[in-house]
């Protein structure tokens, strides 16, 4: 066992309880702070959404999740499974698919963390305010946060640790499309993130925004109730397939809107709307920290940032982990955790600053080159083995066969050749079969 610290946790999502889980294990001495009253981040499930519907007042109340009611995985069981805690379909269990609902996860996340004994480590119903470093020599930073005392006051507390991982994922702080008359359309604007059930756009005309998965499941639950939905993308997507649908088009995407409630789209063509929907993900937000200017978000990057983990200057005492996306997350933040833990520890070792920022500096250098917007740094897609096998290797583990073809690309095939009922028709444990066997 090498050196202890005293560590600070935001977030009880999964990355958050992964990171405490191998904090602890490093024999760090852990405090969690959530601000939610369970465990769970985003897969716990609210009726409720956020006082502006699209998103765009800073004062709004907001809601963490963005689950819709009906939602399920677009990762299979084996691609949420942990290394030493897999993800099992359970005798009698309520829900034995494949692709689970929401409800099927949040049981998965609260066993594992009742299992590893993670619930003692954590502060509930603490919304982090302020991570700030206090003290450079002795590396010490002060995390305070607040709890609700009654519905209009807060009880606000401050204490001192040697190291903050930060852990909150980025599904609260939603992505709004952009167009000229957009803030003056007369219509209802909301964000996919507040979205939850279908029944209040029947008989509407509705634009959805976007081709991505969340796009997908929307159009296949409203256009059932809705008069029209109109879907506006930059390109096309072979999964949001609208021919399946009597009542939906697909457009290019939207040119302006105007006051009398119309809606221009590039390809020409205009609607009379009642609805608009911002399928159009989400933003890396961390307003508690304050890092005099260190680390930045500029157009979804979160920088600088040593492997998608440390800020050079930081490090090791300031990390993230969970940032990267388009992959399979969870075996991501397993590693990324570990990662973290060992290197606090001094079991692993960091490269020197200027060797860190340096490799940073090679990272943006590359996706320039490649004509990659900033807002693709964390998106990993076909890097996604390169990467988890180095951080693989960083912690002496041997890359799983799954590692390589259970992949985020490997999936999207998957639901392109399925199409929308991917979840149903995909035998995916035939697949893993023959992964197991091949060799």
């Amino acid at each position: 066992m090498g050196e202890s610290y005293k560590v600070a946790v935001i977030g009880a999502g999964i990355a958050g309880l992964l990171t405490a889980r191998e904090l602890q294990r490093e024999g760090h001495h852990v405090t969690v702070f959530e601000k939610a009253t369970k465990v769970g981040g985003n897969w716990i499930y609210s009726q409720r959404g956020d006082t502006d519907p699209l998103g765009l007042d800073p004062n709004r109340e907001i809601v963490h999740s963005s689950l819709y009611k009906s939602l399920r995985t677009n990762l299979p069981r084996q691609a949420m499974s942990f290394l030493d805690y897999p993800f099992l379909k359970k005798e009698g269990g309520d829900d034995q698919r494949t692709f689970p609902g929401h409800e099927e996860v949040l049981r998965f996340i609260e066993g594992f963390a009742r299992d590893f004994g993670l619930m003692e480590l954590i502060q509930f119903g603490h919304q982090v305010i302020r991570v700030e470093l206090v003290d450079e020599v002795t590396h010490e930073w002060v995390v305070e946060s607040r709890t609700r005392e009654t519905e209009s006051t807060w009880e606000s507390k401050e204490e001192l640790f040697e190291a903050v991982v930060i852990c909150t994922g980025k599904e609260t702080e939603p992505n709004i499309s952009e167009f000229p008359g957009r803030d003056s359309w007369p219509g209802l604007q909301i964000h996919s993130h507040n979205y939850r059930t279908p029944e209040q756009f029947e008989n509407k005309v509705v634009v959805l925004i976007g081709n991505g998965p969340s796009a997908v499941d929307l159009l296949k639950e409203i256009s059932p109730l809705a008069k029209q939905v109109h879907v506006a993308v930059r390109s096309s997507f072979p999964m949001l397939r609208v021919d399946n649908y009597d009542k939906a088009w697909q457009h290019s995407m939207i040119e302006c809107t105007h006051k009398d409630g119309k809606v221009v789209f590039q390809d020409g063509a205009i609607v009379d709307a009642d609805v608009i929907i911002h399928c159009t993900g989400y933003k890396y937000h961390y307003p508690f920290l304050k890092s005099n200017g260190i680390v930045t978000v500029d157009d979804n990057r979160v920088g600088p940032m040593y492997k998608h983990a440390f800020p050079p200057s930081l490090a090791p005492w300031l990390s993230f982990v969970g940032l990267t996306n388009r992959a399979v997350v969870f075996r991501v933040m397993e590693l990324q955790a570990r990662w973290v833990a060992k290197v606090l520890s001094g079991t692993v070792e960091l490269p020197s600053q200027e060797a860190m920022s340096s490799s940073v500096e090679q990272l943006y250098s590359e996706m320039e080159k490649k004509g990659l917007p900033k807002n693709h740094t964390h998106g990993l897609m076909e890097a996604e083995v390169e990467y988890a096998s180095w951080l693989a290797a960083q912690l002496n583990i041997k890359p799983l066969k799954r590692w390589k073809e259970l992949t985020v690309v490997s999936i999207v095939k998957g639901v392109v050749q399925y199409g929308e009922n991917f979840r149903d028709t995909w035998d995916i444990d035939k697949w893993m079969q023959e992964i197991d066997s091949s060799d």
